[in-house]
């Protein structure tokens, strides 16, 4: 072990902080070369922020000592928030203590108790900038070539704006959105400097307000030339030498559904009644794998982009086109490579009782739209319904499939949020010319179950194989957040009865959904409900998912566009189709998929962020060009400055508090404004009619005034409610294997996967399915059912 090494176990070992005398006796130092090495070591490692040091110059962990280290995140009015790796709540730092701090830095801070009780930040030192490009606008002053140029950020958490060295431009002229690079941040009086690495274009040019924004986000716009060559070199049509080793499902009745402007369809689905009374549902998905092989230059891109991103008027794909619209889509009548998941399930409680993995090849025989599935089911098109007349009793069956599998979800308590999704139409110019509602219609419920489905059953599957896997999880909410939330519905006459420190489960939530359902304060309840809840993200620990209410939960039905998921294909491919548990393949997985989780989580944040930016920026510029119109909307959020309210398109905006007719003052217990002198409430919920008084699109903000006042007889509860809380998702940290609490334990043998999902032989004919069940084509073939493997296996949380 090394001395850097050794430092950090007696530091991280000890309860308070060590004096170097202490360090060198315990280290057993003698000479002075190596007392020497002890003071650099020490000083490397508290510049790194591993480690902290007092006054009195001893040496602790930094919780030991009251510290903490992290990335700041500051707000553009001035505060910022210190995100601390491993802690659960971020420290808030008021402006005094940012002096020469930048958004993005890594800082130093003591904790400390403010003269409210709640911990707050002193600096004590800038460890790293975290900055080193941005994008910002070219500005001369007054538009005088004889001046220095300065860069103005377009993120407004960048609070200084540096000069441009000279020679250093790029040749950009007033106006350009650019990129920039920090050569030199602000020193006293000094601005800071910078160098102009990337021309976007002019800030009045069509696009260049999405693409500014990709480009501050860090979202790479074009693949690297090796990524190109390897997409280049993958064939057009699925090689028959590929089918070597899959079963074959081509003469399946099996279809995609998706939406009707979706280019990368990578899973489809076939349903049936078997013999014995049960469902049969096979979901297959898109063998990326296959053509993305382990650490090359496609996987590398792949795990650097993590996601495809969804904007307002582009896709940036995940994959290059060539694959993602090409070879690895499950476009119609063509054979194509895919990963199968097929269940069997019961009709009683819409329970799994087998399931098979296996690699196949099939030939989609419809690309459906969920424009034509709902017509089908919901029998509302002619046209539609004598088109795919063969078909009808197919979708029909795929719908109670879905409602069995809907019951049981409800049942165990999961939360359904149903929000409608608003899409902003642009023109030819990428100008927002409408924005429309996006309903959730019956068929992309019915494709949201099945695929719940198929994740579920593989992520139990390898839960209990007891092998290092990659899992979606959803973890409990925070008790705060949730004291907040219950205080706040009870605004509303929803009142929780529980214990004090009782955890709460989703079905409690789920009560209380079903309690508005239908009430004006609906949409807001449910948002405010879902920002209680924690973030989902990936995560190498099986740790159940909170709002779906189950124990095991992953992602295996996207890798066109999810890197987790290609994951997800590769370890399944490993473990199960190859049979490779070794010891050797156990240990490489442990060591990378933490890794691998944890970036695939910071870009699909990234990827939301972008896409919510510029939502906000189309819908400002939407509401720009609608200055002193009036619309109806509800009142979605209540603060000492102001209110903001929701149309019924989703765009939001604020009624600043000096606009309004009175002097309000804010009751945050009821997160209400009370007029002083009129008596006019207005709470969450509160249907009100307003004006579109001002629009910032550099902010992306909107302004309304009120026009007309609350209708209170349509907005509040006339009837209390009280649910009583029942206790949390068990937990079952008891069972061997990986607990909450214990992220990193010795493994044990991993379960044998047996002949699941076994391929063909090298050199057999792939099997054909001849219209059989998938499940019985296995058993026929001697292959146990994956539902009955493993019993004894392991189970991991």
């Amino acid at each position: 072990m090394n001395l850097r090494d050794q430092l950090l176990e007696i530091i991280q070992a000890s309860d308070k902080a060590l004096t170097v005398d202490q360090l060198t006796e315990r280290l057993a130092l003698e000479s002075t070369d190596a007392f020497k090495e002890l003071i650099r070591t020490l000083n490397t490692l508290e510049e790194e922020g591993l480690i902290g040091r007092t006054r009195t110059n001893r040496y602790g962990t930094l919780a030991v000592l009251g510290q903490a280290a992290g990335i700041i995140s500051i707000h553009q009015r001035g505060f910022g928030f210190l995100s601390v790796e491993g802690e659960t709540e971020d420290v808030f730092l008021p402006p005094d203590q940012l002096k020469d701090v930048y958004h993005g830095d890594t800082i130093l801070v003591k904790k400390r108790e403010d003269n409210r009780g709640k911990t707050e930040g002193v600096l004590l030192k800038v460890l790293k900038r975290g900055l080193s490009e941005f994008v910002g606008t070219y500005t001369l002053p007054s538009g005088r070539l004889d001046q220095f140029a300065f860069i103005e950020p377009d993120d407004k958490r960048i609070n200084f704006w540096p000069v441009v060295n000279p020679d250093k431009s790029l040749g950009a002229v007033d106006g350009h959105k650019v990129v920039v690079r920090i050569t030199k941040y602000p020193d006293g009086r000094f601005a800071g400097a910078c160098d102009v690495v990337r021309i976007i274009g002019h800030k009045n040019d069509p696009g260049v307000d999405i693409l500014s924004i990709v480009y501050k986000h860090g979202i790479p716009t074009e693949f690297p030339e090796d990524v190109i060559d390897k997409a280049n070199a993958v064939p057009d049509e699925a090689d028959e030498k590929d089918f070597m080793g899959r079963v074959d499902l081509r003469n399946e009745t099996i279809f995609t559904i998706d939406g009707e402007d979706a280019k990368d369809l990578d899973d489809a689905v076939h349903v049936k009644k078997l013999d014995n009374g049960n469902y049969e549902l096979g979901v297959h998905i898109a063998d990326v794998s296959h053509y993305v092989t382990e650490g090359s230059p496609l996987d590398v891109e792949a795990f650097e982009r993590g996601t495809s991103v969804y904007l307002v008027d582009r896709v940036i794909p995940m994959l290059p086109h060539r694959l993602s619209n090409g070879i690895c889509s499950l476009n119609p009548h063509v054979n194509r490579l895919t990963l199968s998941c097929v269940m069997e399930i019961s009709p009683q409680n819409g329970k799994v009782v087998h399931h098979e993995l296996f690699p196949s090849v099939i030939k989609t025989t419809e690309r459906m739209t969920y424009t034509n599935v709902r017509e089908i089911i919901e029998r509302d098109d002619e046209a539609t319904l004598e088109r795919y007349e063969p078909y009808i009793p197919l979708f029909d069956l795929m719908a109670e499939l879905a409602e069995v599998l809907r019951t049981r979800r409800n049942s165990r308590g999961a939360i359904n949020f149903d929000f409608a999704e608003a899409k902003v139409v642009v023109d030819e110019e990428g100008k927002p010319a409408d924005i429309v509602l996006r309903p959730r219609s019956v068929a992309e419920k019915l494709i949201e179950e099945f695929m719940l489905a198929a994740n579920e059953t593989v992520a139990e599957h390898f839960h209990k194989m007891d092998v290092p896997f990659i899992y979606r999880v959803h973890d409990n909410p925070k008790p705060d957040k949730l004291d907040f939330f219950f205080d706040f519905v009870a605004n509303f006459g929803v009142h929780i009865e529980r214990f004090k420190g009782q955890k709460v489960e989703p079905k409690t939530l789920q009560k209380i959904l079903k309690a508005i359902s239908g009430e004006p304060e609906e949409p807001v309840i449910s948002t405010i409900m879902l920002r209680s809840m924690q973030q989902a993200k990936y995560d190498d620990v099986s740790l159940g998912h909170f709002g779906l209410a189950t124990d095991f939960y992953t992602h295996f039905t996207s890798p066109i566009r999810r890197y987790p998921d290609l994951i997800v294909h590769r370890l399944m491919r490993t473990y199960v189709f190859n049979g490779d548990v070794s010891e050797k393949t156990i240990a490489k997985y442990e060591d990378r998929l933490d890794s691998i989780a944890e970036q695939a989580s910071k870009r699909e944040r990234r990827s939301v962020d972008a896409e919510r930016e510029t939502q906000s920026l189309k819908k400002a510029e939407y509401m720009e060009s609608r200055l002193g119109e009036e619309f109806d909307g509800v009142v979605s959020g209540v603060t000492n400055f102001g209110m903001f309210i929701e149309l019924p398109n989703t765009i939001e905006g604020l009624v600043r508090l000096q606009s309004m007719d009175d002097y309000y003052h804010f009751d945050e217990s009821q997160l209400m404004l009370l007029g002083e002198r009129t008596k006019r409430q207005f709470r969450i919920g509160d249907a009100v009619r307003v004006k579109v008084d001002a629009v910032n699109l550099d902010e992306r903000t909107i302004d309304f005034t009120v026009v007309g006042m609350p209708k209170r007889e349509q907005s509040r509860r006339r009837q209390p409610t009280t649910i009583k809380a029942t206790e949390g998702r068990p937990k079952k940290d008891d069972k061997k294997g990986r607990g909450r609490d214990d992220k990193r334990p010795k493994r044990g043998k991993p379960g044998k996967p047996g002949q699941a999902g076994k391929p063909s032989k090298p050199g057999e004919k792939p099997k054909s399915s001849q219209g059989r069940s998938a499940l019985d084509l296995k058993k026929k073939d001697g292959q146990k059912r994956t539902g009955d493997a493993k019993r004894g296996a392991k189970k991991r949380r």
